[in-house]
């Protein structure tokens, strides 16, 4: 099963990441990988295929920098296990980034409508066509608001998913949803700084304070707190 890790707050997010993904090994994997807003605002994008130290000698290789990341480890399902279908997986103009816990059933007819409205496909996964329906959305229709445009992506997938987007226009935010049965969503709270796991050993060395997402719900998260919605966009008490 597949693992997701996130961070934002006032420290560098490449090791909190890594130090996650550590805890979460037990899961199995097949390939490993990390996304963090760098200090010139772009997203830095590291993966690797085979076990989580050959992502850790890629990012002390080519380093990252930025206080907002987040990290996946891949038990492949569509697609090879490979550097190319390692997550995260990201919009053709860079602009947004996603991972996934779970099974997108439907990707096959979601894939086929979206290179007819002219996206591209750089994986064999499930997990793109959700970053690009979110984007889709976020250009038009949501005008740039990540949470409304993820809301909107989400109720076209068929299966359980757990997803974690990040968009580098919104580098104080992070977006969770979770729909059905795709393992656990773990939002952790800190002294100024938040996180997010598929599991409690992940973030329980930063924190003991945590909020589990429910099916259909979507977590709003700064390095403040986190909000909490339904797909509707209607607050819920958690």
């Amino acid at each position: 099963m597949c693992g997701i890790v996130g961070y934002i707050g006032g420290q560098e997010a490449a090791p909190v990441v890594l130090s996650g993904l550590q805890q979460l090994e037990y899961r199995g994997y097949d390939s490993a990988g990390l996304a963090v807003i760098g200090e010139n605002g772009d997203i830095q994008v590291r993966r690797e295929a085979g076990k989580l130290v050959n992502l850790a000698r890629c990012v002390q290789d080519q380093p990252v920098d930025g206080q907002i990341g987040i990290g996946h480890t891949r038990w492949a399902t569509h697609g090879p296990p490979n550097q190319r279908n390692a997550h995260p997986h990201s919009s053709t103009d860079g602009e947004l980034v996603v991972v996934q816990n779970g099974i997108v059933e439907n990707f096959l007819a979601l894939r086929q409508t979206l290179q007819d409205e002219g996206y591209q496909f750089e994986s064999d996964t499930d997990t793109e066509v959700i970053v690009h329906l979110v984007h889709r959305y976020y250009h038009n229709g949501c005008n740039g608001d990540l949470p409304a445009s993820v809301r909107q992506a989400i109720q076209h997938l068929q299966g359980p998913s757990a997803i974690v987007v990040m968009s580098k226009s919104k580098p104080d935010q992070l977006v969770a949803a979770r729909l059905g049965n795709a393992g656990g969503v773990a939002i952790g709270a800190g002294e100024g700084e938040m996180f997010i796991a598929s599991d409690i050993p992940a973030i329980l060395r930063y924190t003991r304070e945590m909020t589990f997402l429910e099916s259909r719900q979507i977590a709003v998260i700064d390095p403040n707190g986190a909000n909490f919605y339904d797909f509707h966009g209607i607050a819920v008490e958690t």
